[in-house]
């Protein structure tokens, strides 16, 4: 259902709209816990290894898709908020094009680089073929990702975060059964981790384009539109580059620092892996429901409504220190417990205690960072990117420098330690930024 969220009680109306994604992001993030969770449990700590030291790079394509999601939700909920809707229409469709357009050429060019990336991070060799092969898999089916990462982006746009809940739900499911069924039944491995998202994506990408199809008939314009725009593209290039490349730079950041981590041997890589897919699982949690901020932010900004805004950033982060609570709770007192999840019967020892010892570091800092992603939300949705680029590349730049400087000092304890220092200052930034309140003004895209 589409649904304006210029009108209504700002934290009623926010909460309402961001719970549902709250919950969704829950789901698609046991894509990645339950890969490696079945992975550790049922092909052993080498095959845990090797689906996380493929990680950081599949991240790479992520953030491509992920940017191109920020960049389309603000143009259309903008618009949406301006009652605009032949335009809005427009840039649905010359995002959908695009966006299939891109993603086929990066397919192309991974699936044909895929071995020379494993190199680059220097992936040990016992661990290296069945790397490769995850890699290969899961980029064959980027396509189906790119796509219904974008559709997901639209449907927020439109006031709309319940649909996506559902296919995710679906998604998930059907990933958790095809994972479980692929390794511990057919004993594929690696491949079968792979096959079981390939396939869980593929449906939900092709469902949430055919819903997403009759939901825009739908919608009444008395103005023509166009299924494709060059001026729109650039209008939503504005917004999407900035995104993609600041989501590229976290991820060649994490390449960096994932190249660190494989220095110190395959028991150290399958500790990190299992407590980074924990964290990222987090830190998406709280990104979401600054996604969801960027969305209340970009409608009411495009209504003319700021004060309502600023209420919404006020709830945003009432919102997300709710969130943290549990994170830190969970993490810091039984985090040995969670990664045991992710270990056979015979695992543990130095990857157990490299998961430990990493979560009980930045969990307590949950606190800190999601602060900082509700008010990146208000600053996306503004079209304030250089702002928010600045923020977030002083946290990357600080994390990967510090942890090279702090592994030569403490081991790999120091590589966890840059996380904290890299949050807090950055955090710093963006409320400096969001208290100055040039966004409210200057930013709004045009």
């Amino acid at each position: 259902m589409i649904k304006d969220l210029t009108e209504g009680n700002p934290q009623t109306v926010l909460w309402k709209f961001t719970i549902p994604m709250f919950i969704s992001v829950i789901f698609q993030q046991l894509y990645n816990i339950a890969d490696s969770v079945i992975a550790g449990k049922f092909a052993g700590e080498n095959a845990l290894a090797a689906v996380g030291a493929s990680y950081p790079i599949t991240m790479i394509f992520m953030a491509i898709a992920v940017g191109s999601n920020i960049g389309c939700s603000v143009v259309i909920s903008q618009l949406f908020g301006a009652k605009e809707y032949g335009k809005m229409k427009t840039a649905v469709f010359t995002t959908l094009i695009s966006s299939a357009a891109l993603s086929a050429a990066l397919t192309a060019g991974g699936l044909l680089g895929s071995r020379g990336l494993m190199m680059m991070i220097n992936t040990p060799e016992n661990i290296f073929t069945d790397g490769a092969l995850y890699l290969r898999i899961y980029l064959g089916g980027f396509l189906f990702l790119f796509l219904y990462n974008v559709a997901t982006g639209i449907f927020t746009s439109l006031g709309d975060s319940k649909t996506p809940l559902y296919f995710l739900i679906g998604s998930s499911i059907g990933n958790i059964f095809l994972d479980i069924w692929f390794v511990a039944g057919f004993h594929w491995g690696v491949a079968g981790v792979a096959w079981a998202t390939f396939l869980a994506q593929g449906a939900a990408c092709v469902l949430a384009l055919m819903t997403l199809a009759q939901r825009l008939k739908r919608v009444q314009t008395a103005e023509k539109y166009e299924l494709f725009s060059g001026d729109m593209l650039k209008r939503i290039s504005r917004i999407a580059v900035p995104s993609i490349l600041q989501q590229s730079f976290i991820s060649v950041g994490n390449i960096f620092i994932q190249s660190l981590v494989n220095s110190f041997g395959s028991s150290v890589i399958a500790g990190y892996s299992a407590a980074i897919k924990l964290n990222t699982f987090t830190i998406t949690c709280f990104t979401t429901m600054g996604n969801g901020v960027s969305s209340f932010t970009a409608q009411n900004l495009g209504g003319g409504r700021i004060e309502r805004v600023k209420k919404g950033f006020g709830a945003g982060i009432k919102m997300c220190l709710l969130a943290a609570i549990p994170f830190f709770i969970v993490f810091f007192i039984f985090g040995e417990n969670m990664i045991q999840l992710f270990m056979s019967g015979d695992g543990g020892g130095t990857a157990l205690e490299t998961g430990k010892v990493f979560l009980r570091i930045v969990s307590p800092f949950y606190f800190v960072i999601s602060v900082k992603l509700i008010g990146d939300g208000v600053l996306r949705g503004a079209g304030a990117m250089r702002l928010f680029m600045i923020a977030t590349f002083t946290d990357l730049v600080l994390r990967v420098l510090l942890s090279y400087i702090l592994a030569g000092i403490f081991g790999v304890t120091g590589i966890w330690m840059s996380w904290p220092i890299g949050w807090s200052i950055a955090t710093v930034l963006t409320c400096v930024f969001y208290r100055q309140g040039r966004w409210a003004q200057k930013y709004i895209v045009q």
